[in-house]
């Protein structure tokens, strides 16, 4: 199977200016673990997920004046829709995270969360 066949296509999209408190409020509304930042003036493509805001809060950072921007992970690693499930897999486990950006034509496409894996490797009776 495939990135595609397991992946989210409905983004949750931010702008780096995005308060953390904001960027919460939407994963939460959207229930995701996880934010895809949009800044074309300065980085690009790059995410911000729910550990980014806990290590914000747990630092005694204020959600009200932090900004995605500075808490969008660095060093984002891409799919693309046509990775296998294990390769999607190798590369959350290399690099200790647990969401990936999907890009096709270097657009967002989806998200692909260690969560989409599981319910995939479920659904088709696979055990560890």
């Amino acid at each position: 199977m495939h990135v595609k066949d397991a992946m989210s296509t409905v983004i949750l999209t931010i702008g780096p200016a995005h308060t953390l408190r904001q960027a919460a409020q939407l994963m939460a509304a959207r229930r995701v673990g996880a934010a895809v930042v949009l800044d074309s003036d300065n980085s690009g493509i790059g995410i911000l997920t729910e550990r980014d805001i806990l290590n914000s809060l747990g630092a005694g950072e204020n959600p009200d004046r932090e900004t995605a921007q500075s808490h969008t992970t660095p060093d984002v690693v891409f799919a693309t829709p046509d990775w296998t499930l294990d390769d999607a897999a190798e590369a959350m486990a290399r690099g200790g995270f647990r969401h990936l950006i999907v890009l096709d034509g270097g657009e967002p496409v989806g998200v692909v969360s260690v969560r989409d894996l599981l319910r995939v490797q479920v659904a088709c009776g696979i055990r560890p």
